[in-house]
């Protein structure tokens, strides 16, 4: 089904909204892949924040024009959904989680930080733990730090009881 002038406006108007927001690009090859795998896929990305479309190569490529995912533009061939997210990872993430269970879903590329990815460089942006994640690491790195003193401090003062218990005991037995 063709689209005329202004439901073409509409939608790359829509795209550019969407690519002024995110980070990341995800590009991938749905050839073959069931309608029911497709619901799954997209029911996935929602709930992640990422916003997957099948777009005209020719209307994505207006819609990104200007923005840091132009560079992408001559890998904008073939049947493509495209995933935007604001968080860095998400749509990698859910993109390639998707294609190792799904054999028909090829990832072609991406874009992160207006730089291009192959496949691998999207499989590895995908590898990356979540903020969250990120975050709460970094909480057990800085309180390490302070969990290790306070052992030792509880040691040493668990030690001085036990020495000034000794004490009176010894003193008592001398009398």
């Amino acid at each position: 089904m063709s689209l005329n002038r202004s439901e073409k406006e509409a939608v790359i108007n829509e795209v550019t909204s969407l690519a002024a927001k995110a980070q990341t690009l995800v590009m991938a090859e749905y050839r073959g892949i069931t309608v029911a795998a497709m619901d799954q896929l997209r029911v996935k990305a929602r709930s992640s924040g990422v916003s997957l479309s099948v777009l005209k190569n020719t209307l994505a490529r207006r819609a990104v024009a200007g923005s840091s995912f132009e560079v992408a533009g001559d890998q904008m061939t073939g049947p493509l959904i495209y995933g935007f997210s604001e968080d860095a990872v998400a749509a990698a993430k859910v993109v390639a989680d998707f294609a190792k269970t799904n054999d028909k879903l090829v990832i072609r590329g991406g874009v992160y930080g207006g730089k291009v990815l192959d496949q691998d460089g999207v499989k590895q942006l995908a590898s990356i733990p979540t903020k969250e994640v990120l975050l709460a690491q970094l909480c057990g790195l800085l309180m390490s730090p302070i969990s290790r003193t306070a052992v030792v401090l509880g040691a040493l003062a668990a030690k001085k009881g036990e020495g000034a218990a000794e004490q009176p005991a010894a003193e008592a037995a001398a009398a």
